[in-house]
């Protein structure tokens, strides 16, 4: 009898559990659509990984050619060029933040990634049409001094669509990847901090691909054969995309993500003359069964004049039957999450200098490379925009290593699910970008005496110490950046969060088109500018010094911020009292 009831009940409850799964049109308690057995984890991340791996094939195969295009077909000269290459990359990697806040507050990401594939492929086959219909080609013969306005407008165009796709591409696919596992599980958190490693294996993987074989396309056959391979492969990737919509889980938008925090700054700045309460506990907050979506965050005591937003005043009425104007009065966690997006702020701009080293290895080292021998044996040479390649593979050695044999042995030794803090992991990274420069400076200087002093050109190959360690550094800084900008960023803001980290990159590029115009303004009054009209009448060894020196003053600010640093503090989900810190080192059990 008791077997038979503990069976009955046993069904009860596998019922139950099976009912909790069921795909409907309500929400859970994180504002997503139920999840399903059958959805999420790494079956649906796959076909989102294989679209990132087309995207960045595209995109490297583009962008890191592009000042070799601008130079020989367009016939810019090395200042200007790298300017429009560090302009091109900068809206690239700064116009996701239009992307994530329209996918976060309107669109979701699932449709965002599918339009924004489309502006992209736009792109791309504009690209080819203006390498293969004859009225937008740089000309009709095969040597032109100028190539014809049509081109460069199309050309141009192409570009910026391009860039306009990745707005809306960059900020949504990583998210949308990492939404397949759930905060709220164990197991599920421990492999998202694999996905975002693995996530980069598989980007590396395009950019090597496309600076050896799609590069390799451009110098030999030509430039519109790598065009129509680029067009061909993302429309391919677009439809596995597109199969993989019955196992994704999604999140619903849930508005402006700006707007909470704009009522935050009101109610504190309207209560700033009430006393602070004698305990965090009496600050208002909504309790947890009456909580609909998203995770409760804890107290922390930084920035407390923000606290004063959530202090409640005799005449406000807390029943629950009363909706409080959340101008009036807002929860814990609400004030939280604008603590943490201020918090963010100090590490963003102290990872600006990480940035603009990254963009030196796509416009001055290929530059570098295409002044050096690149022969392998006696008939093959090697395209300048090849030797990127080094940087990916660097990167993919960081990676793997990191996840297959330093993050067990330091969970191990630990205890902790991450085994060291993501910003520990970023800081780690910017030493490697300090010795980077430092070594490409040394280089840089021995390439120039070469170059005056003898007939025989240096091997490029001088250049893969520059840019291995560079790939290394990318490995932690990067990698870092990504984790740390979805990870503490209000859980609505995960878009927003991957596209502040875009922004890195972004701003990076900028400001090195901005140091360069300052640099070579300052040194051109001074007698000779760093920067020639070709590389033998340049300086950059002088460059690549001054940025390992802002690097390094800026790794000391770095670890300062670092140390004082408040990570996420979430409420668990059984006992509403305890949290832990949401930087994912919380002791594994």
């Amino acid at each position: 009898m008791e077997q038979e009831m503990e069976k009955r009940n046993g069904g009860e409850k596998r019922e139950e559990d099976e009912e909790k799964w069921v795909y409907d049109s309500s929400l859970d308690h994180k504002g997503r659509v139920p999840l399903r057995p059958s959805t999420g984890v790494w079956k649906a991340s796959l076909f989102i990984i294989t679209i990132e791996f087309s995207e960045r094939l595209c995109y490297f195969g583009i962008a890191t050619n592009l000042i070799t295009y601008l130079a020989k077909v367009m016939h810019q000269d090395l200042k200007t060029a790298a300017k429009n290459v560090n302009y091109w990359s900068g809206v690239t990697t700064v116009m996701p933040l239009v992307g994530g806040f329209l996918a976060d507050a309107y669109t979701g990401r699932f449709s965002m990634i599918l339009l924004s594939s489309i502006i992209y492929l736009m792109g791309l086959g504009l690209l080819t049409m203006s390498e293969f219909i004859p009225s937008l080609k740089p000309c009709n013969t095969e040597v032109c001094l100028r190539p014809r306005k049509v081109h460069e407008v199309a050309f141009f165009l192409a570009m910026y669509f391009i860039s306009l796709g990745t707005g809306g591409h960059k900020p949504c696919l990583e998210s949308f990847g990492a939404d397949q596992f759930d905060d709220d599980h164990a197991e599920e958190r421990k492999q998202k901090m694999s996905y975002f490693n693995w996530w980069n294996f598989a980007l590396c993987c395009g950019l090597l691909l496309g600076v050896t074989l799609i590069v390799y396309v451009q110098d030999s056959v030509n430039w519109g054969a790598a065009d129509l391979i680029l067009t061909a492969t993302m429309t391919i990737t677009i439809i596995i995309f597109y199969c993989g919509k019955p196992f994704y889980r999604y999140r619903v938008p849930k508005g402006s993500p700006l707007t909470p925090m704009l009522h935050v700054l009101v109610a504190a700045i309207t209560k700033r003359n009430l006393p602070y309460p004698s305990s965090p506990a009496l600050l208002y907050e909504v309790p947890k069964s009456q909580k609909s979506q998203g995770r409760l965050l804890c107290h922390t005591n930084n920035l407390r004049f923000l606290d004063k937003a959530a202090i409640t005043e005799g005449n406000e009425n807390l029943s629950a039957k009363k909706k409080q104007s959340p101008w009036r009065l807002a929860t814990v966690t609400k004030v939280e999450e604008m603590k943490l997006v201020l918090n963010m702020i100090p590490i963003w701009l102290t990872s600006l200098t990480f940035g603009v080293c990254v963009a030196q290895a796509s416009t001055f080292f290929i530059k570098q490379s295409s002044a050096m021998n690149r022969k392998i044996g006696s008939n093959f040479e090697i395209p300048p925009a090849t030797v990127y390649s080094l940087a990916a593979i660097g990167m993919i050695i960081s990676v793997t290593f990191y996840e297959k044999i330093l993050v067990p042995i330091l969970r191990s030794a630990t205890g902790n699910e991450r085994g060291i803090k993501i910003l520990q992991r970023i800081g780690i990274g910017m030493v490697f970008s300090v010795l980077s420069m430092a070594i490409a400076a040394l280089v840089e200087r021995e390439r120039l005496r070469i170059a005056e002093e003898e007939t025989v050109s240096m091997s490029v190959f001088w250049l893969a110490p520059q840019f291995m360690i560079l790939g290394i550094g990318d490995g932690f800084t990067l990698v870092g950046l990504q984790e740390y900008f979805y990870d503490q960023v209000p859980d609505s803001m995960r878009s927003l969060g991957i596209a502040f980290y875009l922004s890195v990159i972004g701003v990076g590029n900028f400001l090195s088109s901005f140091l360069i115009t300052i640099v070579d303004h300052v040194t051109d009054k001074g007698g000779t500018s760093w920067f020639g009209k070709d590389l033998s009448n340049s300086r950059l060894d002088k460059f690549y010094w001054l940025l390992a020196t802002m690097n390094g003053l800026n790794l000391c600010i770095y670890v300062l911020l670092a140390r004082r640093y408040t990570y996420k503090n979430v409420q668990k989900s059984v006992v509403v009292t305890d949290c832990y810190v949401g930087d994912g080192t919380e002791l594994m059990p």
